[in-house]
Formats: C-alpha cells, structure tokens, sequence
C-alpha cells in the first residue's frame, strides 16, 4: 500500500472514531439528561385506631384535602402512581390518580416504618431516638436503616423504569423522611415533626443524585416559608 492510500486510511478510521466517539458523548449527555420527577406525598389526617395500622383510612377533613392535593397537582405531567398498601396513602392520592385515569401502583416496600414497642417513652422520645442512631430498635420494630434500605430500593427501580417521567409516591411521614434522607443527611428528626397531614415534596433526580427538593404543600395559612432543613 503506497503513502497515499495508507492516508487515505488513516483518515478514514480517524473520522469515524471521532464520530463514534461524538454519538457515545451525545447518548451518555442523553442519559444523564433525563430529569426524573418524584411527589412524595404524605397521607391526609387519618385518626389512629388501635390493631388497624393498615385499613384505617382518611377523616372527612383528609377527604377534603386529598381533592386540594388532586387540584393542586393535575396540571403536572403525571402518569405514575405508586402507593404504600396503606388504606390512608392510596386515598390521599385516589382522587389525584382518578383526575389523571390512572391506576396505583402499591409497593409493599414503601409502608410506614413500625416504631415497635417502646414503653416508659413517649412517640415523640421513640422516634429521636431511632433518628439518633440508624442500627437502634425497639422489640418489634424496624431500625430507621433497614427501613431507608427497603424503600430506597423502590426509587431505584422506579427511577430505572420511569426514568424521566413524573411519578406521585403516597407514602407516610416516617419513610419519607428516611428517603429524603437518603439523598440528604439533614432530613431527621426535626424535618419528621415539623411536617404536616398531609405535605407534599417534590424532588427532581437524574439518575439517583437529587437534584432539587420543593415543598409545595403549605398549610391554610398560606405561609410560603420553606420549612426543608437545607435552606435553614
């Protein structure tokens, strides 16, 4: 092969290398791109009833406020729902998903944390202390670690099958605190008292790095005071 058709070649090869080089840049600016859209929200008043953690559902005062959640968010792109199997989570989110013709989703994974047996305390000193330390638990009860893991296991896969689309979770105040702070250490005992029945956080993810985290329930005051740990 003579000089010229040897850089013939050369240039040949070079061209299509930086072209292969050039589509496998754009496909990975593609996938890092896709901006998945999380609601977490936290289930309307629900009044507490002894042995029915599971089926007791939302007050009238909730009812009234899951058709305000429904109102509020039924101008977003929302084609995803997923629920604890709770009965307050999936109707706090029924009226939403009915606006939307969509079906729930229930994933087992994203239940309520149970706190277990913690006589001589009351809930409140319970929960510091299972926020204090991760690997603590009462009998019964489920450490705020292995609780984050299950349910953080969930994003993962929601975020791996809807990525870039726009997902509603009804969940509890407990789990999602834990998965919040998963993406940020901040969100603890004082972000779980501080919220409300119910409170919706919207976060913004690519890949699983959190991009972005917004309230956008405020209370019937209006007050438009960002209450997230971060911006404290």
């Amino acid at each position: 092969m003579n000089w010229a058709n040897r850089t013939t070649v050369i240039r040949i090869a070079f061209v299509f290398r930086k072209q292969l080089a050039s589509s496998e840049l754009t496909n990975g600016m593609r996938g890092n791109d896709l901006t998945t859209t999380l609601y977490f929200v936290r289930h309307c008043e629900s009044h507490y009833v002894e042995g029915e953690e599971r089926s007791r559902g939302i007050s009238a005062a909730g009812e009234q406020d899951a058709m305000k959640i429904a109102e509020l968010l039924r101008n977003f792109p929302i084609r995803v729902f997923i629920s604890s199997p709770y009965a307050r989570a999936i109707q706090t989110i029924q009226p939403l998903a009915d606006v939307m013709n969509c079906p729930i989703q229930l994933y087992e994974d994203v239940r309520e944390r149970h706190i277990g047996v913690f006589g001589g305390m009351s809930f409140q000193e319970a929960k510091r202390k299972v926020y204090e330390n991760f690997h603590v638990s009462f009998p019964e009860g489920e450490t705020s670690h292995d609780a984050q893991q299950r349910a953080v296991a969930v994003l993962q896969e929601l975020i791996s099958k809807y990525e870039g689309q726009h997902i509603v979770i009804g969940t509890h105040g407990d789990i999602m605190t834990l998965m919040l702070n998963h993406f940020d250490p901040t969100y603890g005992f004082e972000f779980w008292i501080s919220t409300t029945m119910p409170d919706i956080y919207k976060l913004e993810l690519q890949d699983m790095r959190l991009l972005r985290v917004e309230k956008l329930w405020y209370s019937i005051s209006n007050s438009r005071i960002d209450t997230t740990p971060s911006k404290k």
